[in-house]
């Protein structure tokens, strides 16, 4: 079992930043690869990005690159979501989620999931 909690979601403007955390426990966490997942209003659950157990890979949904970078402390136990440049349609709630196999993109590989945090980017 792990349990993972996120935080660091809240009111940003167009353009700003925000740092998205999700500390995990009750499992060895070097050894699952993580991901970000997110859930706008009325719409399906996506992906956003993953990274492997070692942090070493990284890969992300078309609407997250260039913009969003995910990176892991394994001493911390923690696994994070850095977001600029943001606008309005990132506006969700973002889940993490870990998986002891080899994580991807699919929701379906993952087997924890956070309770989620709200995004909310102001036009």
């Amino acid at each position: 079992q792990v349990q993972l909690v996120e935080s660091g979601g809240g009111l940003v403007q167009t353009g700003g930043s925000l740092k998205l955390s999700c500390a995990a426990s009750g499992r060895t966490f070097n050894r699952l690869a993580m991901a970000w997942f997110r859930q706008a209003p009325g719409k399906e659950r996506e992906f956003v990005g993953g990274v492997s157990w070692s942090g070493g890979s990284t890969y992300y949904a078309d609407s997250a690159k260039g913009r969003f970078t995910i990176f892991r402390d394994n001493a911390k136990n923690t696994v994070y979501l850095q977001m600029n440049s943001l606008k309005p349609e990132d506006t969700a709630v973002y889940y993490c989620a870990a998986d002891f196999m080899g994580g991807g993109s699919a929701q379906r590989n993952y087997e924890a999931w956070g309770q989620g945090t709200q995004v909310t980017v102001s036009s």
